[in-house]
């Protein structure tokens, strides 16, 4: 927050403007749709109600246009305004710090181009597949279920009998 001493620049230009084009709040309210505390707010210099400068400079921006102001030159004094407060001096963060596994994980998922992964996927499951097919034809070629078995003749449970013989007709 600005100290209590130093008021706003940029507030008091918005401030100014608006009085000197008969304007009140409610009326800038009406044609901006930024709320009347925030209008309020901004022409006070008490930027900390605001969660993010972001809505700090769009709504400035949208209040100096409106009020034909010259929208750059308020915008860079209302930067080194922001950056002598203490919540707004550096960007926040785009995100929490997190070292979890499964924020690297999913850091390093996001980076995956999917197309590649899917068809590098799909060529290896393929591959996967038929290796594990060969395998299979190369044991089941190699495996005989007879050739542990001695040759034998066939002989009837009654000893020395032997089948009758067909004759062709």
């Amino acid at each position: 927050m600005l100290t209590n001493m130093t008021m706003s620049q940029v507030g008091e230009q918005l401030h100014a403007a608006r009085e000197a084009l008969k304007l009140t709040v409610q009326q800038i309210a009406d044609t901006t749709k930024i709320r009347t505390d925030h209008i309020r707010a901004l022409e006070e210099g008490h930027f900390e109600v605001f969660s993010a400068p972001v809505y700090i400079r769009g709504f400035v921006r949208i209040y100096a246009t409106q009020l034909k102001l010259n929208a750059a030159q308020i915008m860079s004094a209302l930067d080194a305004e922001l950056k002598q407060t203490e919540k707004f001096k550096e960007p926040p963060p785009l995100m929490e710090e997190s070292n979890t596994l499964i924020d690297h994980a999913m850091f390093w998922l996001s980076k995956l181009n999917w197309r590649v992964g899917v068809i590098a996927g799909g060529a290896l499951v393929l591959l996967l597949v038929l290796l594990l097919v060969g395998s299979a034809w190369r044991h089941h070629s190699r495996s005989n279920p007879l050739a542990g078995l001695k040759p034998a003749v066939y002989q009837s449970a009654d000893a020395g009998e032997t089948l009758p013989l067909t004759t062709r007709r």
